[in-house]
């Protein structure tokens, strides 16, 4: 991707990609552990709604599904950033994306497996 900008008469060419990944990490929306804990919370409460107007695959795709979805969505995921599946992914697929995202996406390190599983406790 190029941008053109015009200075004092001159045009330059900035390409994007030269950006290094530390300048990248810097402008990255980043994600607070109440901040996730609130969304998985919020998934869990609502996990009947979610099911009833999603009732293909098992109830843990769905709302890892679902998470995946608003993390996407609230941390501004780009297509590039968003994570791809081959095949048909299932809840552990799911899951190694949420958790993926937020690897270098977390204001504080904490562990995010227990809101995953609290998220698919009955």
């Amino acid at each position: 991707m190029f941008r053109l900008f015009l200075t004092t008469g001159c045009l330059n060419l900035v390409h994007y990609e030269s950006i290094s990944d530390y300048v990248l990490m810097k402008f990255m929306i980043r994600i607070s552990e109440a901040e996730f804990a609130g969304i998985c919370a919020g998934i869990r409460q609502d996990r009947d709604v979610i099911r009833k107007h999603n009732p293909i695959g098992t109830e843990d795709e769905t709302l890892f599904w679902m998470l995946l979805s608003c993390l996407i969505s609230y941390l501004s995921l780009s297509e590039i950033e968003t994570p791809c599946f081959t095949g048909i992914p299932n809840a552990e697929t799911y899951r190694q994306a949420i958790l993926f995202i937020l690897r270098d996406r977390k204001t504080a390190d904490f562990n995010a497996e227990i809101y995953l599983t609290k998220l698919t406790e009955i």
